[in-house]
């Protein structure tokens, strides 16, 4: 630890002095986001801030005090009920508390002798997730990322190099893909963003991502895939991969899995499973069976910055086969040099897209073992079953409309204003959450969906309900907050 010996007594000493700004920042924001404008508190942070690189040095305790207070102040704090816009848990002080022990390590988990017990940390926490997630933790294998984005990259980087080496006899990482190849991922329309971009990153290009349609509830429909597939083969064209989703951002709907394995082992073709929210599912006897099918899927997005409660960032990748990350396997004669590597000293640098890296994995363990899979159970159907009654109190007020029955934690919803057209109805949603963010009363999210009777793309808001603390009555007032806002709004 830095200052070496004295290093603990002055980082007890600083951390006070940051638990104190905490609390004063909180009392002086009184309310889930501060109150005011963009522009207006963007130049009041600055004012207060002042030069962030001064000639002479404030100290460590002024310094700290005066930008920790400022974020507290300016922060939307999803420890507050009212603060249920995405999916921004409130970590637990146990992670949090593990997650700044190992700030203080600082471990780096390019090689073993930057983090020993770090990589065996990292090596455990992914064979107990591999675990649950139906693989078996001898065979299978991962890695810790910064969340779905990464992990979904990693995802699709492994499909296509597994399609190019079996297609064409070539590695992808060292050749690239060959011209004329034609390949193709396919997708739920509601699939997240990620992979798309994840397909023009590793040079496929985000045109070569088939949006398959989706059933009533927002699922892959397997039929259309399977008509897909069937199609892009009589066209010569490769199917990289199948990115089903098991929990979509805005309505939690998770994808047929066993059907859509079946289909992809039958077309032979690569299954990743995006289950970045829903994933937390997996630690809930009620939920875990919108899971079936999971541990058929060649590889896995899990994030725990979501329904596991821990602060970003805290990302999972899994792969039910070990041999899946070979192409990642480099050989760096300051890192992993090979007689080390034959020695003992293994290094997890080739199971990452990164070099340096953080351990994150501590305070996954930490939490792992503080509550067990049923104490985290009983926090995500606590978030289930708010969401459930957020659900019964939308469809009982006059002016909401309940877009479709939560699955998860996420309502969708929207305020109608009396005889108003669509397109006012849209302005009157899309002004009624900038409204509640001014007054500093709540953060709720914002989409859009195909309306059920017309198809039209309509403006909703959404709550996603991820602090297991809240209550039936804060959620209550949440969503009077909004009925509010949008008679306000309403013409």
């Amino acid at each position: 630890m830095a200052l070496g010996q004295e290093g603990p007594a002055v980082l007890g000493e600083l951390l006070s002095t940051a638990v104190a700004a905490l609390s004063e920042g909180a009392a002086e924001r009184g309310g889930p986001v501060p109150a005011g404008a963009p522009g207006e508190l963007a130049g009041r942070w600055e004012a207060r801030l002042g030069t962030p690189l001064p000639e002479q040095g404030a100290g460590a305790t002024a310094a700290l005090a005066q930008v920790t207070r400022l974020l507290a102040a300016g922060a939307a704090d999803p420890a507050d009920p009212a603060c249920a816009g995405h999916l921004h848990c409130p970590p637990l002080a146990v992670a949090v508390a593990a997650d700044m022990a190992a700030s203080a390590l600082n471990p780096s988990l390019d090689s073993w002798d930057q983090a020993p017990a770090a990589t065996t940390v990292e090596r455990s926490v992914i064979g107990a997730l591999a675990g649950l997630a139906g693989y078996d933790p001898a065979t299978a294998s991962g890695v810790v990322t910064t969340g779905g984005t990464e992990s979904n990259l990693m995802g699709l980087l492994l499909a296509r190099d597994h399609a190019v080496t079996r297609h064409f006899g070539l590695s992808a990482a060292r050749t690239g893909v060959p011209s004329g190849a034609r390949p193709r991922v396919l997708c739920s329309r509601a699939a997240h963003f990620s992979v798309a971009r994840a397909a023009g990153f590793i040079g496929l290009g985000e045109d070569a991502v088939i949006a398959v349609p989706t059933d009533s509830g927002h699922r892959m429909d397997p039929s259309a895939l399977d008509e897909e597939l069937t199609a892009l083969r009589h066209r010569g064209e490769i199917p990289v991969a199948i990115v089903a989703t098991a929990g979509t951002t805005d309505l939690g709907a998770v994808d047929p899995l066993p059907r859509i394995a079946a289909l992809a082992a039958r077309h032979g073709t690569r299954l990743h499973v995006d289950a970045a929210y829903g994933g937390g599912a997996l630690f809930s006897e009620r939920l875990r069976p919108l899971l079936a099918g999971l541990a058929e899927a060649d590889t896995i997005t899990l994030d725990l910055h979501k329904f596991g409660w821990q602060p970003v960032a805290s990302g999972v990748f899994l792969t039910r086969d070990a041999a899946d990350l070979d192409p990642l396997g480099r050989q760096v004669a300051y890192l992993n040099p090979e007689d080390d590597e034959e020695a003992g000293y293994t290094s997890l640098l080739g199971h990452s897209l990164r070099t340096t890296r953080r351990a994150d994995a501590a305070k996954i363990a930490v939490t792992l073992k503080a509550l067990g899979r049923t104490g985290l159970g009983a926090m995500v159907d606590r978030c289930h079953d708010l969401a459930l009654h957020a659900a019964r109190a939308v469809a009982g007020h006059p002016r909401l409309d309940l877009y479709a029955p939560p699955t998860l934690s996420t309502v969708v919803f929207r305020y109608l204003p009396e005889g108003a057209p669509e397109d006012v109805t849209d302005a009157v949603n899309a002004r009624l959450r900038r409204r509640l963010l001014a007054e500093g009363r709540a953060v709720v999210g914002r989409t859009t969906a195909p309306h059920p009777v017309t198809g039209r793309e309509a403006v909703y808001v959404k709550l996603t309900l991820l602090n297991p603390d809240t209550t039936p009555g804060t959620v209550d007032a949440l969503v009077e907050a909004v009925a509010r806002a949008g008679a306000a709004e309403a013409p």
